[in-house]
């Protein structure tokens, strides 16, 4: 590479290592001097920096004994983000301290999403893009998959389910590639997937049958740091009780339909999107990808000012006691609570009798577990609103849709 940046017509020999790689380098970078500032970008390190390469030992030196000093900047990128952070955020050696700035590349959030899309010429109204970001999340490198002129269902059926899909099988090669050793961050992830509402550490050691010890804290923290699983603490709990939940889109859905699939038939999405597991996943995930969207919620309450912490609740039924879930609450400082009641549907959503005496219920339930003295108000969010009834007036007191989640 620096032979034919160079344009050398005489061909420099193959360095024998990465610390006259690096001189090499700063040779060629001294010939290329100019006024403005230059940048030096090293694409996927963990492929680079692998066990004894000397990478790393070589970046040092080129960092420390030279490029320091000169109007440059260097960019270090690579996908593995928990490699990033132990080897290099975290290194202990001549890059101990060295970092200006770190930029965590997050999933694409829906406005991206869309933006993403109608880019490249691809319009799909927000309840197709909602579908397609159920199945594959926000990550740019798949939502590329997707062909315009094609229907949610049309596009997840060519990409997760025909012979050549992208994601037909990238869960199997997805997890290897990122981590050395996957078998355990692969059966939490399965175990996770089995769990809606999320595990404990100590459910997590018990369902994988793990040993306690600190391998097991790593693997949770390098897919809490790539952007597999997030953490979640319930309303009021202590340390201890945190929840870890699975929040990767694709990986959830490869396990609960392109996985157990086995028959070579066509249309298979088609037919599955109308089953009541597809109903059942669908609530679910539509749930997560609530909880990533907080500050966009907290715009459409009109709060964004104000200070507020987003957990859950549960508490376990007992003899003669109901039990009781909420997947997502707002405890915010100004003396108030918004519990959400969140409805994936394909229409205008109509509450009914019965849906209207269970969120009542469930008010008075949290409020006797809670013991809080809070104002409490119920908001919902549903797929496109929900229609004004005797039931809904008077209970619900903010009705989110989908297009408040698409807000920037």
């Amino acid at each position: 590479q620096l032979n034919e940046y160079a344009n050398s017509k005489v061909p420099t020999k193959i360095p024998e290592n990465w610390l006259e790689a690096f001189m090499l380098l700063i040779i060629f970078l001294k010939e290329k001097k100019t006024r403005k500032k230059t940048v030096v970008f090293l694409d996927e390190l963990p492929w680079l920096a692998t066990h004894k390469s000397g990478f790393l030992r070589g970046l040092s030196f080129f960092w420390n004994s030279w490029a320091v000093n000169q109007n440059i900047v260097v960019v270090i990128c690579g996908s593995a983000a928990s490699w990033m952070i132990n080897k290099v955020v975290h290194h202990k050696g001549g890059l101990h301290n060295r970092i200006t700035r770190r930029i965590y590349l997050e999933p694409f959030n829906l406005f991206e999403t869309e933006a993403y899309l109608k880019s490249r010429k691809i319009h799909l109204d927000r309840y197709h893009i909602v579908q397609l970001y159920m199945a594959m999340g926000g990550v740019p490198h798949y939502l590329n998959e997707i062909e315009g002129g094609k229907s949610a269902v049309q596009n997840i059926d060519e990409i997760c389910f025909s012979k050549n899909g992208l994601l037909k099988d990238e869960f199997l090669k997805l997890y290897p590639s990122l981590f050395n050793n996957a078998e355990k961050h692969i059966a939490i992830i399965r175990a996770l997937a089995k769990k809606r509402i999320g595990l404990t550490r100590k459910q997590i050691l018990k369902s994988g049958k793990f040993s306690e010890g600190g391998s097991i804290q790593r693997v949770l923290e390098e897919l809490e740091q790539s952007g597999f699983i997030s953490t979640y603490y319930p309303f009021e709990k202590k340390k201890k009780d945190k929840l870890f939940r699975l929040t990767d889109e694709y990986s959830l859905f490869y396990l609960q339909f392109i996985e157990p699939k086995t028959s070579k038939e066509t249309k298979v999405w088609e037919k599955l999107s109308q089953t009541q597991h597809y109903k059942s996943w669908a609530g679910y995930t539509f749930e997560s990808i609530c909880l990533k969207h907080i500050s966009q919620i907290k715009k459409a309450l009109g709060i964004t000012g104000i200070y507020a912490e987003a957990s859950s609740f549960y508490k376990k039924g007992t003899d003669g006691k109901k039990g009781l879930q909420i997947d997502l609450l707002l405890d915010r400082n100004d003396h108030v609570i918004n519990l959400f009641e969140i409805k994936y549907y394909d229409a205008v959503f109509t509450l009914s009798k019965k849906d209207a005496l269970s969120m009542r219920e469930k008010l008075g339930l949290f409020r006797l577990y809670s013991k809080t003295k809070k104002q409490i108000f119920w908001s919902m969010i549903t797929t496109f609103g929900i229609a004004p009834n005797e039931y809904s007036l008077g209970l619900i007191n903010h009705s989110l849709t989908i297009d408040d989640l698409f807000e920037d």
